[in-house]
């Protein structure tokens, strides 16, 4: 069984790379501090309006420096447009701290470290494991555990699961643009409410190919 799942996994891994030929992040930065920040902004954010945000928060503190030395209040003042802004400030400017005192300015490349960064989690540490430093990661957000539990390739919605359960079956060389490809496909074929089966890529691999069934499943 845990072979038959692991060839069905490299299929649709096979067939997603066709159908997204270009595996990239939908978050735009430069740096790789940036990348963590754009990320922790967003949680119950879309990525459209995170990068509308980031342009003028990243033009305002250029530097991790100006993070790090920068009034929370200003930072809140910018990024109150993706919501939890409060929380999300004040960790922008701890986490900037934290790279600066105990990582010499520099995004850690290890899990353990990561998650020692106020605000960041699982999720936010295998985006930066695998496009910062090319590591293989499995990012469960909302996309990747919803298409996956479609597709029979996990189950239940617990992230960390989730990634659990992945990390059993994906070619781990390839999870991370897997992923990335994933919340395309989330948002143009495989949505939340109403997927386009009759569109679909992967619809004679899926276990939910009715979208009247998928419609229910998170």
């Amino acid at each position: 069984m845990a072979t038959a799942l692991k060839t069905r996994a490299e299929e649709i891994t096979d067939r997603l790379e066709k159908f997204y030929p270009e595996a990239q992040c939908s978050l735009e930065y430069e740096k790789p501090y940036e990348l963590l920040i754009a990320v922790r902004l967003s949680a119950q954010c879309t990525d459209a309006r995170v990068n509308i945000v980031t342009k003028e928060l990243f033009k305002k503190f250029p530097t991790l420096e100006s993070f790090a030395n920068a009034d929370v209040s200003e930072v809140e003042e910018i990024v109150k447009p993706c919501g939890l802004f409060r929380t999300k400030a004040k960790s922008i400017v701890e986490l900037s701290k934290k790279l600066i005192d105990d990582f010499g300015g520099r995004v850690p490349d290890s899990m353990e470290e990561l998650l020692s960064l106020p605000g960041i989690g699982r999720k936010t540490a295998n985006l930066i494991l695998g496009d910062v430093y090319k590591q293989p990661a499995v990012v469960t957000d909302t996309h990747c555990i919803r298409i996956c539990g479609r597709l029979g390739l996990s189950e239940g919605t617990d992230p960390a699961k989730v990634e659990k359960q992945l990390r059993e079956v994906l070619p781990m060389d390839r999870a991370s643009d897997f992923c990335h490809r994933l919340v395309h496909f989330g948002r143009e074929v495989c949505t939340a409410r109403k997927p386009s089966c009759e569109r679909c890529p992967l619809s004679d691999l899926c276990e939910n190919r009715s979208a009247q069934n998928s419609v229910h499943l998170k």
